[in-house]
């Protein structure tokens, strides 16, 4: 099996075709058979894409008074993030806080550990 020249791992492909509105082709390759790894990748690309929200939004039908509902509910909620952004790159909001890289954000009270 043919690898690349410098590596001398076989590389297979995963690729899965979809079709939302226009066909589209993900392609993730496998290195050294690590599937898990290959796997992780095609969903990062199918998040990305949009296809994980296509699939809940198609798994049943939805009304078209439905649909005009949710979307004026995705811009109202669009337009907030982006006044908020802009009222934050003012310096007139807070900037969400940023962890320093190894530390774990938790929320609510500290928990007792169990034995």
């Amino acid at each position: 099996m043919g690898g690349h020249p410098r590596t001398n791992d076989t590389r297979h492909a995963i690729a899965i075709n979809y079709s939302i509105e226009e066909e589209c082709q993900l392609q993730v390759f496998v290195r050294d058979n690590n599937v898990d790894q290959a796997l992780k990748a095609l969903k990062r690309k199918m998040q990305r894409e949009g296809v994980f929200r296509e699939m809940k939004l198609r798994g049943h039908y939805e009304k078209p008074s439905e649909r005009r509902a949710r979307g004026k509910a995705e811009a109202i909620r669009r337009a907030r993030k982006l006044a908020r952004k802009k009222l934050q790159r003012e310096g007139l909001l807070p900037m969400k806080p940023r962890l320093s890289p190894g530390t774990v954000a938790r929320r609510g009270p500290a928990r007792t550990p169990r034995f």
